[in-house]
């Protein structure tokens, strides 16, 4: 209902979409009736450092920066996976970092007329020498994709900053989904205001 009402005022285009996913950590207590921790949440490894909860997976519109669409799973779910979800079906292009490499060639895309301009991962570039200029030339195609790409960082650092939600405060995914979807709504209407 927000985003129609959003998109009546022409403050969310649809002519491209934006995605990304953040995790949002839960408790790894077991100090509870049951002596176990969330069932539903799942650990995963960013980098070096593991870490345990929930995956916020959003489509974010690429002009005015509203959410469309969100969908909440466990953290070791690949963000790939999600994608589908995350599309309108009417955008033109779809901006995503390097997690995402090889979403296009995914069956469920097949026949999507879109663009998909994709973060390169930083090996596919660096291995031609920074002193080349291929390399310069992909640094600055990299650049452009990564200032598109950065309204979708903005959502996430309004939900952790702003409204306070660095930790799920509800066990299940279903609990957790509508707080993060109402949570999102709120703040397409704080972006908006």
């Amino acid at each position: 209902m927000i985003n129609g009402y959003l998109g009546d005022r022409r403050l969310s285009l649809r002519q491209g979409t934006i995605v990304d996913a953040t995790i949002i950590h839960a408790p790894s207590s077991t100090k509870n009736k049951d002596g176990k921790r969330d069932p539903e949440m799942h650990q995963t490894k960013k980098g070096n450092q593991y870490y345990f909860g929930a995956k916020a997976h959003i489509g974010v519109d690429d002009q005015s920066g509203v959410v469309h669409s969100v969908v909440v799973t466990a953290a070791n779910v690949a963000d790939i996976t999600q994608v589908d979800k995350l599309l309108h079906g009417e955008e033109n292009v779809v901006c995503a970092d390097a997690g995402y490499t090889g979403v296009e060639k995914h069956e469920e895309h097949t026949g999507r007329q879109v663009i998909w301009q994709v973060a390169a991962r930083r090996s596919t570039y660096k291995k031609h020498g920074k002193g080349s200029a291929l390399y310069k030339a992909m640094r600055r195609i990299e650049k452009a994709k990564s200032q598109v790409r950065a309204k979708v960082e903005n959502p996430f650092r309004v939900i952790t900053r702003q409204f306070g939600y660095t930790q799920v405060r509800l066990r299940g995914l279903v609990k957790n989904t509508v707080q993060m979807v109402t949570l999102f709504a709120l703040l397409n209407l704080w972006m908006a205001r």
